[in-house]
């Protein structure tokens, strides 16, 4: 810093001041300074700062998967809205999902300088790891079921789900089936909950589920076997990827979509549009939902530095139906009640 004053010609304490974004420093002097370290290959010690100020202006994010749509999108917004913040974000993310593999997690995590950590996985894997978090370090819970221990940010899982069936029913169609994501995860359990309660709510039947794991693989072959259920006219997926391999099989087996099967998915991935034909679903704002995530930590930073941080809670984020081609009223609709051309 000495080096650098010298060559700027001001004094270590304006150099500290530009290091450190201050605003009272005259831009002329900040761009001499600002030379001056570029030229000197001058980067101020971001270790000794955090330890003078008590934070180290950096997020931790622990999640399970990168291959996920959702998580990858949610981890974007993330990273997003902690450098808007001036935050970095550093990854923890768990080959496996076991108990040995999220304790090894938080276990690294108390190895790391991290302020706060949001957590992407199922909540219930980190009571069975008995995890245990470094002294202050602040955490949310990104789509759990968290109860009272953590704040957790949420998408509406099950008010996107009724939607979707709603969708469905209106259109004329008997019931829906639902091709349901791994029974390990809170929001495919939450979206099938909610689909199952939509139909009973309606008088419909409730066909038995077939579940996949967020693959569009999975999808497929869970698609092959809804392309044998002859009375299936209208099937809810719960994410996108596996409505994409419901479609492919649709089309393999012959059935059309939407004049034969109508499908409608959850996510609302920029390739939705894209499917063939564009893809009806239920959309999720990723953006706010890191955007409360990232601000929900910073506020219990904040607030532990002065005065204790707030409980927990939840915020729930708003869902939306985008209306594609892939949902249309059923084959017999106009045929009259017993379904043959009168």
């Amino acid at each position: 810093m000495a080096d650098v004053a010298r060559r700027a010609g001001v004094s270590s304490q304006t150099v500290s001041r530009v290091s450190n974004g201050h605003p009272g420093v005259v831009e002329t002097t900040r761009q001499q300074v600002l030379r001056a370290m570029a030229e000197l290959g001058y980067r101020p010690n971001s270790a000794a700062r955090a330890l003078k100020r008590g934070e180290f202006r950096t997020l931790g994010v622990i999640l399970f998967t990168l291959a996920t749509t959702g998580n990858m999108r949610t981890l974007e917004a993330i990273a997003t809205s902690a450098a808007r913040q001036g935050y970095a974000v550093t990854l923890l993310p768990v080959a496996v999902p076991t108990q040995d593999g999220v304790r090894g997690a938080f276990t690294r995590l108390g190895e790391l300088a991290v302020d706060a950590v949001i957590v992407i996985m199922e909540v219930h894997l980190m009571d069975a790891a008995t995890v245990s978090l470094p002294p202050g370090v602040q955490v949310a819970v990104a789509d759990s079921d968290a109860g009272d221990r953590y704040s957790v940010v949420d998408t509406d899982q099950a008010g996107g789900s009724r939607e979707a069936v709603r969708h469905l029913l209106d259109l004329g169609h008997e019931t829906v089936w639902h091709l349901a994501g791994p029974a390990e995860s809170f929001a495919a359990n939450r979206r099938a909950a909610a689909w199952q309660d939509t139909l009973e709510t309606a008088g419909r039947a409730v066909p038995p589920p077939v579940r996949g794991d967020w693959s569009a693989e999975s999808g497929y072959h869970a698609g092959l076997r809804l392309a044998d259920e002859p009375d299936c006219t209208a099937v809810f997926a719960a994410n996108d990827q596996m409505a994409l391999g419901l479609l492919r099989a649709l089309h393999e087996r012959g059935r059309q979509v939407p004049r034969d099967v109508s499908v409608v998915g959850f996510d609302d991935i920029p390739e939705a549009a894209s499917f063939t034909p564009p893809l009806t679903t239920i959309h999720q704002d990723f953006a706010e939902v890191g955007r409360l995530l990232v601000e929900d930590v910073l506020r219990k930073i904040h607030a532990a530095a002065e005065e204790g941080a707030p409980g927990a809670g939840t915020s729930v984020v708003p869902t939306h139906m985008v209306v594609r081609a892939s949902t249309a009223p059923p084959p017999a609709a106009g045929q009259g009640e017993s379904g043959r051309t009168e």
